[in-house]
């Protein structure tokens, strides 16, 4: 009985909490309308005329973000009308990323963003991303908020390993107009700080091995669509193989998918490198989908989709039954 009743109280007291977490009548209104002018902002900076009028909205955007954070337990607020703004959540919910694009008229694109840590008074804890990417001779390298390789990420994954929590982060870079990229890379915090990359990325396992790399990076021929993501069903990182179209692997906007596919799997605390997987992914006798050239303008900035999306798309839903 005594049990029941201690049973009781603790769950009336986690709900009076998670009701407490939650911004007040006047900080949702608040941010609400915060929300309405970053909604125009971002879609100012995505679709504004000329360089300067994206720069002048994206210039704006910012500080108007971090006076709408500021409103206290603002991070319960979910800023579903930004359509042009990716914020992603691990798991456990410690923190989110806000990441987006600003395209230049040249066709090269700079990235911003912020983390926002879930704090238990509801304060603001903001760590603001600088892309540095356009300026890294090494990239291949562990860095901090202040020195970040820029791009917009649509997924992150979780792992927990010796009391440590580790979030692999995968994002997708537009760059410039004869070739884009996905990442993936390790994002943990360090002294409550946060430290983008690390050696994670092992190819002790291969035929012809490789050094541990700090981050992985594929960069392909800008009209083709490849997948990098985390596959559930195979708990495991799984990406397009690339090959040249020409024969020049080393010109990386002539690299396409050849619909083989390797990965990664987690093993020992890192991501351990796979040469090959689904070796009968083509059933003998059909030919490999080939999907409809893509219109990269029309790409979205917070979902880019993989070889698969875009296939399925195209198929009658009949066949996908």
């Amino acid at each position: 009985m005594v049990k029941k009743i201690v049973i009781s109280i603790l769950l009336i007291t986690a709900g009076v909490t998670a009701r407490a977490q939650q911004p007040d009548a006047a900080a949702k209104a608040n941010l609400a309308r915060y929300q309405d002018t970053l909604q125009q902002l971002s879609k100012d900076i995505f679709a504004g005329r000329g360089d300067d009028g994206r720069q002048q909205a994206c210039d704006a955007f910012i500080p108007t973000l971090v006076k709408a954070l500021k409103n206290k337990y603002s991070f319960k607020f979910r800023f579903d009308s930004l359509q042009t703004v990716s914020i992603q959540y691990p798991k456990d919910s410690a923190f989110r990323i806000f990441t987006w694009a600003l395209e230049h008229e040249n066709g090269f694109y700079r990235h911003f963003g912020a983390i926002q840590m879930n704090t238990p008074d509801g304060s603001l804890k903001l760590f603001p991303l600088f892309d540095a990417s356009d300026y890294m001779v090494n990239t291949d390298t562990i860095a901090d908020n202040k020195y970040w390789y820029g791009c917009l990420y649509y997924n992150i994954e979780q792992r927990h390993y010796f009391n440590q929590e580790y979030y692999t982060l995968f994002g997708w870079d537009a760059n410039n107009p004869r070739s884009q990229k996905k990442i993936v890379e390790m994002l943990s915090f360090k002294n409550g700080q946060p430290v983008f990359g690390g050696p994670f990325f092992s190819y002790t396992a291969d035929s012809v091995k490789k050094p541990t790399s700090n981050r992985f990076i594929l960069e392909y021929k800008k009209e083709s669509s490849i997948s990098l993501n985390y596959n559930k069903d195979a708990d495991m990182i799984i990406f397009d193989h690339l090959i040249s179209e020409s024969n020049e692997p080393e010109k990386k906007h002539t690299l396409v998918s050849d619909m083989d596919y390797e990965g990664f799997k987690w093993t020992a605390g890192k991501w351990l490198h796979v040469q090959k997987i689904f070796n009968d992914a083509i059933p003998l006798g059909k030919g490999a989908p080939v999907p409809q050239p893509l219109d990269v303008k029309k790409k979205s900035m917070t979902n880019p989709k993989s070889e698969e999306d875009y296939i399925k798309e195209q198929t009658p839903k009949k066949q996908q039954k």
